[in-house]
């Protein structure tokens, strides 16, 4: 057990996590970041990555992440490997608490923990994950062209994956619970005008199968209890994000419970507290993005210690 004092403190080693880290370091600061459950976060769980600009052949998502990780080490960025279990952002120096019992005083923070995708529950996620499970169509769609896909949920999220993904699969399967979807009237009407989607009432997923990768999905039919098979490579999960803010209750979120950013910058409701990344981003959550606001937070952050006298 440590306790260690920071200028600027990041939790979470994401995009914005690591970009932040970086813009931070060249400042000269010597941030510190805590990398969390998931070190270099949920792209280390995707496969290829393509749309990350500057890498005309594309990148593993592993190793776009490390590359990430190993430019903020050299230029000085402090890593601490743990999680955040608990904070107190009442007054400056703030404090965070990890798992370990460690405490870090910090002059301002950075929050960039994420947000989970909302999976069904069933082994078989964790199976095909990488393998045509999937909870990102603007990330992954781009490796199903011309093959089937389903998506699961029935909200407007679910609406908007199932559109991306019908300009690019051959054939788009909507797995919904209900026997209505409960997504907007105008994305009903732009999935009924979309010849290769198919909407599947009243279904529920119990199974996937294939060798080695995703070949088909098993479905319960509601009504009647029995089963269905479909033949699809991939599967999207698109039923929402849990936003990671346990640790920072402090920290004032939106009815979804992402953390509120203000202005044109990353401030949070608490001065000297910015976040980044998914954690504060139900739309886009793409890699690219989280960078750029990992980028901003830091210069927020930096602009802030400075009007503070440090």
């Amino acid at each position: 057990m440590t306790n260690t004092n920071a200028q600027i403190l990041i939790v979470g080693s994401g995009p914005a996590g690591y970009t932040a880290a970086i813009y931070a370091a060249r400042a000269g600061r010597r941030p510190v970041l805590i990398d969390g459950l998931l070190q270099g976060g949920q792209l280390t769980q995707t496969t290829e990555i393509e749309n990350f600009p500057g890498f005309p052949n594309g990148r593993m998502g592993f190793e776009l992440m490390q590359d990430m990780r190993d430019q903020a080490l050299r230029l000085g960025t402090e890593m601490l490997s743990g999680e955040v279990v608990s904070s107190d952002l009442s007054s400056r120096p703030f404090r965070v608490t990890l798992d370990d019992g460690s405490e870090i005083r910090a002059e301002s923070l950075i929050v960039a923990t994420g947000a989970s995708a909302k999976y069904l529950g069933l082994a078989d996620e964790q199976k095909y994950a990488g393998a045509g499970v999937s909870a990102c169509a603007t990330c992954d769609g781009f490796f199903f062209r011309g093959k089937d896909v389903a998506v699961v949920g029935g909200g407007d999220t679910a609406a908007e994956e199932a559109l991306y993904l019908a300009g690019l699969a051959r054939k788009v399967y909507m797995i919904a619970r209900r026997d209505v979807l409960r997504a907007s009237q105008v994305m009903r009407d732009r999935l009924a005008a979309a010849p290769n989607v198919e909407i599947l009432y009243g279904r529920e997923t119990v199974g996937l199968v294939g060798d080695g990768k995703v070949e088909g999905a098993v479905l319960r039919n509601k009504a009647t209890g029995g089963m269905e098979n479909i033949s699809i490579s991939g599967f999207f999960l698109a039923i929402g994000h849990t936003p990671n803010t346990l640790a920072f209750p402090q920290l004032e979120t939106d009815e979804q419970g992402y953390i509120r950013v203000g202005g044109r910058g990353q401030q949070t409701n608490i001065d000297g507290v910015f976040a980044a990344g998914d954690v504060c981003d139900p739309t886009y959550r793409q890699a690219v993005t989280a960078a750029a606001s990992g980028c901003r937070a830091a210069l927020d952050a930096e602009r802030f210690l400075l009007a503070n006298g440090f």
